[in-house]
């Protein structure tokens, strides 16, 4: 019986203790919480529960906040105290640390966050590092045979102002042996915000396309860049500024054999370095237009990301490439896991030898996110 009381005893003090102890969050409705305050933002309040896990509270809806320990608060005219929250009713409340005490109320207080954190203000100023990866193998045996592979890696660096990215993709498809696409392309993009919508950038591209005969490519470019839309999860930029492209070629096998082919009408090309000149596209080697969009809007079940870039050169509009990029995506069970869907599109307007101007892939890819 004794050892009964002693441990109700226990229990009703520990319970005492906690209750004591507790951060406490009054709202409009007369509802009191118990628990840790997590932080204030300046539009909610987030407390940790034992009985209903983490809470976030509309700020404009809590009329008293106390706390138990010293944190740091910032108020919106941008003081910032250290010292305990006391709540006096009516949204009044009452901040008291080592510099003494100061009256403020719920709606003034911008932020607040424990003393051994760091300021949300400065990891805002942060810049950090964000990855994905994708893969998507496709494999085919039987009346016929196809075996399609792609990869895909992009790192982003962002900070408040801007942002860098490098990133990479392989596209290979072959079908009854014969290859359909061969394609590599690497690169590196900076946009940095310089005046509210307004923002200037910098990206380099290049890489190869086998199929399409392009031994290597590369396109620089700068310009200006706006944001036609700008919100925190919806995003709209519209670029233009120079360019410089460049694209050097591989002949066509199959036309210069017919060129030196000794049945050939008319007679073979004897010269076969002539032959080869024949059946390769003239190398591309000048200025030109940089022109693009990027569209991104994130929803809570998915988002939606779409690229344009066009690239004329100034020694003949004619010849331009146009590249087009839009997918879904949505989370699965594991946040880091992610299904993208979608299209591209490529078009050359002078393509090489028997090549054809437009490709489009359609793709389903599994993504991993990770920082």
């Amino acid at each position: 019986m004794r050892k009964f009381h002693f441990i109700s005893s226990a229990l009703i003090f520990i319970l005492a203790i906690l209750t004591i102890s507790a951060d406490v969050v009054e709202t409009k409705d007369g509802a009191r919480l118990t628990g840790k305050l997590i932080q204030i933002d300046g539009t909610s309040v987030v407390l940790e529960t034992v009985y209903a896990g983490t809470v976030k509270i509309k700020q404009s809806e809590v009329t008293s906040v106390a706390t138990d320990t010293e944190a740091n608060i910032r108020l919106i005219s941008g003081t910032v105290l250290h010292g305990m929250i006391a709540g006096t009713g009516s949204g009044a409340l009452v901040i008291s640390g080592p510099d003494g005490s100061l009256h403020t109320s719920v709606d003034r207080i911008l932020a607040t966050w424990r003393s051994e954190a760091k300021d949300p203000l400065l990891i805002a100023l942060e810049r950090t590092w964000a990855y994905e990866a994708t893969v998507d193998i496709v494999g085919k045996t039987g009346n016929s045979e196809q075996l399609s592979s792609g990869l895909t890696f992009r790192a982003t660096l962002n900070g408040p102002l801007d942002k860098l990215q490098f990133y990479s993709a392989y596209d290979r498809q072959v079908i009854e042996g014969q290859k359909s696409a061969d394609q590599f392309k690497a690169g590196a993009d900076y946009q940095n915000s310089f005046s509210g919508r307004y923002s200037w950038y910098l990206r380099d591209e290049l890489g190869f396309d086998r199929v399409k005969l392009i031994e290597f490519s590369n396109i620089a470019a700068v310009g200006l860049g706006y944001d036609v839309i700008k919100k925190p999860k919806h995003t709209l930029t519209a670029r233009i500024g120079f360019a410089h492209r460049f694209e050097s070629y591989n002949f066509d096998p199959v036309y210069y054999a017919e060129l030196i082919d000794p049945q050939r009408v008319g007679g073979p090309v004897e010269d076969h370095d002539a032959a080869k000149r024949l059946a390769t596209k003239e190398n591309v080697d000048d200025a030109g237009l940089d022109i693009g969009l990027n569209h991104t809007l994130e929803l809570k079940e998915f988002s939606v990301v779409n690229r344009l870039s066009y690239t004329p050169t100034f020694a003949d509009y004619t010849d331009y490439h146009i590249e087009h990029e839009s997918f879904l995506e949505m989370p699965l069970h594991n946040p880091m896991w992610k299904l993208r869907m979608g299209v591209t599109n490529e078009y050359i307007s002078k393509p090489a030898q028997e090549r054809r101007r437009l490709d489009t892939t359609y793709f389903t890819r599994l993504v991993l996110n990770w920082k």
